[in-house]
């Protein structure tokens, strides 16, 4: 769905050209209000960057830009100067609620989540709360204590690695459905290769959709999961085919020279070399 968000009619800066999913702009009620644009701690980077909460808070969408130099919108009867298309896309609201579980999860003890999701640089973190889907897996992360109506949760590495493993492996089954290409060449951007692979190994596939799984966690958690996915590292050029140069074509004339038996034969360097001075006596 095309959608334009606007908040304002009397500024079209106030305007945006969005490409999402109907679920993420409609109003399920009336008192939940309208889907609101909300900066966040990226789980990946840390710094902000920008998402989407749907109406009630119920579901979390990223926004990804779009952005041309020398790009403009007319939005009704004005002229949008901001030309980026943003494209939201659902993302599991685990994965923005895990680098506070895990700042948390130092002290090693149970806490309640209203305490671990905390931040003020970015006090909308608080609208995660809310969302059902991370609440509801939550245990996947975490271990979770019930005291009378409350929950209490302490962040757990193993269950997080499995978890992220099953991550990978759904992005696994997803990749070999489309004709997205995840052969060798993905293994590194920096060497050359020259032998075109055809089909792609299982190991191709667990590298690609852990890069993908990557821009959602941690670099600590990346390396975490690299390793309890049993990939090998790539660590260096000879893991990859280098470039090669093909051999040069000899003249008929170095053919017919190489066959020469050169036994007891001077090189020319050798009438030219620079003769010794001898002393006076």
């Amino acid at each position: 769905m095309t959608s334009k968000k606007k908040r304002s009619t009397h500024t079209a800066n106030d305007s945006w050209v969005v490409i999402a999913a109907e679920s993420a702009l409609e109003t399920e009620k009336a008192h939940d209000g309208d889907p609101t644009f909300v900066k966040l701690k990226n789980p990946a980077t840390g710094s902000a960057s920008q998402y989407l909460f749907s109406s009630g808070d119920e579901r979390v969408y990223e926004v990804k830009a779009f952005a041309e130099e020398f790009r403009s919108w007319f939005v009704g009867q004005m002229v949008q100067r901001d030309g980026r298309l943003l494209y939201v896309t659902p993302v599991d609201p685990v994965f923005l609620v895990l680098p506070y579980l895990q700042s948390g999860g130092v002290e090693g003890k149970f806490q309640p989540l209203q305490q671990v999701v905390m931040d003020e640089d970015y006090p909308g973190c608080r609208r995660l709360l809310k969302c059902t889907q991370a609440s509801d897996s939550l245990h996947h992360v975490a271990d979770e204590k019930e005291v009378g109506s409350q929950k209490f949760h302490r962040y757990n590495q193993e269950k997080t690695m499995e978890w992220l493993k099953r991550k990978v492996e759904n992005t696994v089954s997803a990749l070999k459905k489309t004709d997205i290409s995840v052969g060798g060449a993905v293994k590194s951007t920096t060497y050359v290769r020259v032998k075109q692979e055809t089909d792609a190994t299982e190991e191709d596939y667990l590298r690609y959709a852990h890069g993908l799984i990557s821009e959602y966690i941690s670099e600590e958690l990346s390396k975490g999961l690299h390793k309890h996915l049993q990939l090998p590292e790539i660590s260096s050029p000879k893991d990859v085919e280098p470039p090669s140069k093909p051999p040069k074509k000899m003249t008929a004339a170095q053919k017919s020279l190489a066959k020469v038996d050169k036994s007891g034969m001077k090189s020319m360097s050798a009438f030219f070399s620079p003769k010794v001075k001898k002393e006076k006596n």
